[in-house]
């Protein structure tokens, strides 16, 4: 068996206890590269994305890139997408991030909007 990472340890951690408190709810996954955000939320049981959010997206792309600002933005994006879909309460899957920085200034972004987790 191949050795994980640090950062392939800490994402399975994270989603190991969200399966065991999620009951239900919708995903919140998050992917941070060094230019770019996206986020999406997930039903798991459907296997199918409800929303989705980048800082690539046509509305969002030239005022957003890299940084807390463009992060919060995506946030407000996604859920304003996903209450359109009819999601309010999600559970936030950091990934194999640290909640800080851009994926903090995401989640309170979501939050701002009216996104519950």
């Amino acid at each position: 068996m191949a050795k994980l990472s640090l950062f392939d340890r800490r994402r399975q951690r994270v989603r190991t206890s969200l399966r065991a408190t999620a009951s239900g709810k919708p995903r919140l996954s998050v992917h941070r590269s060094g230019r770019h955000i996206y986020a999406q939320v997930i039903d798991d049981t459907a296997g199918r994305t409800l929303a989705a959010a980048s800082t690539l997206d046509k509305d969002l792309k030239g005022k957003t890139n890299a940084t807390r600002e463009g992060a919060a933005a995506v946030g407000k994006a996604l859920a304003e997408r996903a209450k359109a879909a009819g999601v309010s309460k999600v559970v936030f899957d950091r990934g194999g991030f640290l909640f800080h920085g851009r994926v903090k200034a995401l989640a309170d972004g979501a939050r701002e909007a009216g996104l519950e987790f």
